[in-house]
């Protein structure tokens, strides 16, 4: 559910501003194992084993999933955490860093 904001001096009768949201979403790449996906999401996202491997299944079989939709700062910070958690060590050498993430504007 979108969240509103209301800011003294902008709102008119019944009017709330609403504040803008954004997906994390993880990309896919052949540098990474599920086992790594789900150990990754489930550190940084608190997501269950199961949520976290369906992510893994989407993310393998699409290209892309989305692992939060929230305002612009956290989402740039998902973003971020996805890029620093490093490379897979069940793929030495084959795995030369993290997986990639973007941030999409989320439809109201």
């Amino acid at each position: 559910m979108p969240q509103t904001v209301a800011t003294p001096g902008l709102e008119t009768a019944g009017q709330e501003q609403r504040v803008p949201q954004f997906h994390a979403v993880l990309l896919d790449d052949d540098q990474h194992t599920y086992d790594y996906v789900i150990e990754m999401l489930q550190k940084l996202f608190c997501y269950s084993t199961a949520e976290a491997f369906q992510h893994a299944v989407e993310v393998d079989t699409t290209g892309r999933t989305v692992v939060i939709t929230c305002e612009l700062a956290a989402a740039e910070f998902a973003r971020d955490q996805i890029h620093a958690y490093g490379a897979d060590p069940r793929m030495p050498g084959r795995s030369k860093g993290s997986m990639r993430a973007i941030l999409e504007p989320a439809a109201l």
